[in-house]
C-alpha cells in the first residue's frame, strides 16, 4: 500500500484521512492545530510536526486546507511541502484556491519531478465520512489513473477536468451554484413563511416541483428545524463565492446573480454566522421578516 502524507484536518480533511486508515493505507498527518491529530493517531496514523515531516518519504501527499494564505504557508513555507518533493511523488490538492494559484503549485510541484493533481471536492462532511464525495480533478490523465486507489478510497466518482486548473475552476463555477441555489431556497421559505404556508408544506412542494434542488434536499430541514450545525461553513462558502467572483472579473464574465450572492453570504458573515453551516444565510431572510422558517417569532 501507498505511504501517504495527509496535510489539513479540518472539516473534510480529517474523515478523509480516517477512511485512508481504515483501508489500509500507511498515513502520516499534520494539521496546524495538533490536537486535531490525535483522534487519527488513535486510528493508526502518525503525526508529523511539519508539512515536511508530513510528506517526506511519502508516495503520495494529499492537501485540503481552507484558503490561498494557508496552502502557500504549507508548500511554501520553511518547513513546506516542497523541500520535501523528489521525483515520482504524487501532490493532489484537494482545497478549494484560486486556479492562479493552482497552476503555480503545479509548476513548482513538477519543477522538483513530483506530479501534481488539483482535485477539490463536492458532498461536504457527510460525503467525507461516507467516502461518497466527488472529485473533479486537473492534471494529467495519467497521474489521475495512477491514483485511482485514493480516488475509489475517498470517493464515489472521479470527473476529469482537463489540465492543471480545470478542477480548481470547475469547483469555483460548481460552487457559484451552490450557493445560488441555498439563496433561492431561502428566499421561497422567506415568501411562504411569511404568508402563512406551513414551512414543511412548501419543502415538500419544492422537493416535489421544478424548484426541487440539491439545496432543498439537504438543507431544506436543517432550515426548517434551524439546525445550523456545521457541514460546510457559511464562511467558507463565502471564500469561494469571492474566489469565483475575483476569477469572473479578471476573465470578463458578467455575474449578476453571483455578486448579489456573494453579498448575502457576506451579509451573514457580518451578522457573525460565518462559523454555522452555509444554510445560516437564511438568518438574513427571517430578520427581514420577524420570524423564522419554523414559525417562531424572533426574540
Amino acid at each position: 500500500m501507498k505511504k501517504i502524507g495527509f496535510v489539513g484536518l479540518g472539516t473534510m480533511g480529517a474523515p478523509m484521512a480516517s477512511n485512508l486508515l481504515k483501508k489500509g493505507f500507511e498515513v502520516t498527518v499534520y494539521n496546524r492545530t495538533a490536537s486535531k491529530c490525535e483522534p487519527l493517531v488513535a486510528e493508526g496514523a502518525a503525526s508529523a510536526a511539519t508539512p515536511r515531516e508530513a510528506s517526506a518519504g511519502r508516495d503520495v501527499v494529499i492537501t485540503m486546507v481552507s484558503n490561498d494564505d494557508s496552502i502557500r504557508e504549507v508548500f511554501y513555507g520553511e518547513n513546506g511541502i516542497l523541500n520535501s518533493l523528489i521525483p515520482g511523488m504524487t501532490v493532489i490538492d484537494s482545497s478549494t484556491i484560486s486556479p492562479g494559484l493552482v497552476k503555480e503549485l503545479a509548476s513548482s510541484v513538477q519543477e522538483k519531478g513530483a506530479e501534481f493533481l488539483d482535485a477539490p471536492v463536492t458532498g461536504s462532511k457527510p460525503a467525507a465520512v461516507d467516502g461518497t464525495l466527488v472529485f473533479m480533478v486537473g492534471g494529467e490523465a495519467s497521474t489521475l489513473e495512477s491514483s485511482s486507489d485514493i480516488f475509489d478510497t475517498l470517493g464515489k466518482k472521479v470527473i476529469h477536468m482537463g489540465p492543471n486548473g480545470s478542477g480548481s475552476v470547475a469547483k469555483l463555477a460548481h460552487n457559484t451554484m451552490v450557493g445560488i441555489n441555498n439563496l433561492a431556497l431561502a428566499e421561497g421559505f422567506a415568501i411562504a413563511t411569511k404568508s402563512g404556508i406551513p414551512a414543511d408544506n412548501f419543502l415538500e412542494l419544492v422537493q416535489l416541483g421544478s424548484a426541487g434542488s440539491k439545496a432543498a434536499d439537504l438543507k431544506g430541514r436543517k432550515i426548517i428545524e434551524a439546525d445550523f450545525s456545521n457541514q460546510f461553513s457559511l464562511a467558507l462558502m463565502l471564500k469561494d463565492l469571492k474566489l469565483a467572483s475575483s476569477l469572473t472579473d479578471s476573465s470578463g464574465i458578467p455575474t449578476p446573480l453571483l455578486n448579489l450572492t456573494k453579498n448575502l453570504f457576506q451579509a451573514g458573515q457580518t451578522q457573525g454566522y460565518g462559523d454555522e453551516d452555509l444554510s445560516a444565510v437564511v438568518k438574513c431572510y427571517e430578520a427581514w421578516i420577524g420570524q423564522t422558517i419554523g414559525g417562531k417569532p424572533l426574540q
